[in-house]
């Protein structure tokens, strides 16, 4: 058994051919946890081979909705799909706060699909399983899988105005994967990565092109997302062995420039192995990067 980490969308909330919205499927032998479902989730958790009802949970960091964008597909196709593999409602965990009216929402805006399918092939409307949690200011446990290998803990992260955002720390029996979500680089998610194998954490070019956004909207965009010379730094001092970048801001457009995030954590002074993010790039704690 391998734990492996797939990013099944890096980009941002314009959209774009390349990356799907934002999602981390984190699996261990038959646990497979999707961390956020931005645009085009269940098309890529499909290219890597996993389908709606073979997921153990639907972890949420927060409610932006390039985040959730793809929530109601995930949520309906199991459902629609579940006089076939006989799975049950999609446990759904996240902040005890907006969230559970956020996805009482999502299941109820098919109710014309709904009420037909369920007159003709379902036996009853979707539900989710609610694994709703207080919003910790330290580390905590939220979710356990039922076989008891796979402990997730949450933090709040700082994504203000974003208040409700976590980050999480999936422990397996091969070790530790901390997805940031959004935020800046904070104590919150060192608190959460100590110790880590495999750190995914979301990153801004935010000094190298300050003097561009100055004065615009994209000035406070990058206010509250993670820098890329203070992302190596935390690293760096945590020793981190394994960084993974994702939400790549602003979206690279070539080669050249997905190199500049790397070149720019170095700036930080980390000194690990650093993946800048693609979607379906899959790391194993065993393998590496393939």
């Amino acid at each position: 058994m391998t734990t492996t980490v797939t990013l099944t969308g890096t980009g941002v909330p314009f959209p774009s051919a390349e990356r799907a919205g934002p999602g981390v499927l984190v699996s261990h032998d038959d646990v497979h946890l999707q961390i956020d479902a931005g645009r085009s989730t269940l098309m890529r958790l499909t290219q890597a081979g996993i389908s709606p009802h073979q997921l153990s949970a639907l972890l949420l960091t927060h409610l932006h909705s390039d985040h959730v964008s793809d929530v109601a597909d995930l949520a309906h196709t199991r459902w629609v799909q579940d006089h076939m593999h006989g799975t049950g409602p999609l446990p759904v965990v996240a902040v005890d706060g907006h969230a559970p009216g956020f996805v009482r929402r999502v299941l109820a805006a098919n109710a014309y699909d709904v009420d037909i399918r369920v007159q003709h092939v379902q036996d009853g409307p979707p539900e989710v399983i609610g694994h709703w949690f207080a919003l910790p200011h330290t580390p905590a446990e939220v979710w356990r899988s039922p076989c008891g290998r796979v402990c997730v803990e949450a933090v709040r992260v700082r994504h203000e105005p974003v208040e409700q955002a976590v980050g999480y720390r999936i422990t397996t029996p091969e070790g530790v994967v901390v997805v940031s979500g959004d935020t800046r680089v904070c104590e919150e998610v060192a608190a959460l990565s100590a110790g880590a194998d495999i750190l995914v954490h979301e990153a801004c070019r935010s000094s190298a092109l300050a003097e561009f956004v100055r004065g615009t909207r994209f000035e406070t965009i990058f206010s509250y997302h993670a820098d890329t010379v203070a992302l190596g730094a935390m690293a760096k001092r945590l020793g981190v062995p394994h960084l993974v970048l994702t939400h790549l801001i602003p979206e690279p457009a070539s080669p050249g420039q997905a190199a500049e995030f790397e070149d720019e954590v170095r700036q930080g002074g980390y000194e690990g192995h650093v993946s800048v993010g693609h979607d379906l790039l899959s790391v194993t704690l065993e393998q590496g990067v393939r």
